[in-house]
């Protein structure tokens, strides 16, 4: 039976990454220390936008998902984190693997979900 949890961290942060092999070395890192396994990616790219400027860096794992944005125009730095998975996550790892960013305040969300089943009637 699938499993899923989705872990999605919203952080204020001293130290936002900016460098795009530095995001990517730190994803490959998480990945590990979360027992996942990584399918494509890491990518990462900064954007040099006004208003948006930052780093985007998305992996897929056998089990779904990872992707960090950070912008870092604004101090403090803020970064979002979604991770999402259809097996075992042990989001204080998750959390762990922020500090590297120096968080100030962090928020998150955390769903565990089981089956969840609505029926919608059927249009004629």
């Amino acid at each position: 039976m699938l499993k899923h949890k989705h872990l999605i961290i919203r952080a204020n942060v001293e130290n936002p990454p900016k460098d795009e092999q530095a995001i990517v070395e730190w994803a490959k890192q998480l990945i590990n220390n979360i027992g996942m396994k990584i399918m494509m990616g890491p990518y990462a790219k900064y954007c040099t936008m006004q208003g948006n400027r930052g780093l985007t860096c998305v992996t897929i794992i056998e089990t779904s998902h990872i992707a960090i944005h950070a912008w870092d125009e604004e101090q403090p730095g803020l970064i979002q984190l979604d991770v999402y998975t259809c097996g075992d996550l042990n989001k204080d790892t998750v959390f762990e693997s922020m500090q590297e960013f120096n968080p100030i305040k962090i928020d998150y969300k955390y769903t565990n979900e089981k089956k969840i089943k609505r029926n919608f009637k059927k249009k004629n």
